[in-house]
């Protein structure tokens, strides 16, 4: 499916086993009033937090969390910006040091090299956002151009910003950047 003339073009929404994906469907029609084609990717455990149906309902499109089978055809058309939101603890470090053993963690390492934008909003417990390692990967993942949106001064109920304000600050982060449509 190729994005419409004058869209903003292909928007890869990428979910992870936190709270704030049983929302998830509230973020697609946000993104495709804003002119983006969305198709959603959720990791393995995931799956148990987001209404996979309503999603494919929403998108058109199947809810991907497994890697193809040689000879399948390729699913997902060309991403030109990428949300990961919720982003977990595990995702966030699996990602920043390239251990690519589920879909999502691979192909958010394969767009990085493709220079396409991404926005990483992670949500995880105190004493996880206190751990070293995750510091760590924030840091090497902003280093490789991923943006940001996570407050760890904000209390653990208001941590994860609401969709309207991640979808802002995704035009923001994409800025008058050309798609690829």
């Amino acid at each position: 499916m190729e994005p419409l003339e004058g869209s903003r073009g292909v928007l890869y929404v990428i979910a992870c086993a936190a709270p704030a994906a049983a929302d998830l469907h509230h973020l697609v029609p946000l993104a495709q009033t804003s002119g983006w084609q969305v198709h959603a990717v959720v990791t393995p455990t995931g799956e148990r937090f987001v209404d996979i149906p309503e999603l494919e309902r929403l998108t058109g499109d199947l809810v991907r969390s497994t890697y193809r089978m040689p000879g399948e055809p390729k699913g997902l058309p060309p991403a030109d910006a990428v949300i990961v939101a919720p982003a977990t603890f595990n995702t966030i470090n699996k990602w920043a040091n390239g251990i690519a053993d589920t879909f999502a963690v691979g192909l958010l390492c394969e767009v990085m090299g493709f220079g396409v934008p991404i926005l990483a909003v992670p949500l995880l417990k105190d004493a996880l956002a206190r751990h070293l390692a995750f510091g760590r990967s924030l840091a090497a993942l902003q280093e490789m151009g991923v943006s940001v949106l996570f407050d760890p001064e904000a209390p653990p109920e208001s941590r994860m910003p609401s969709w309207e304000r991640i979808m802002q600050e995704l035009h923001t982060v994409v800025g008058g950047r050309q798609t690829q449509g």
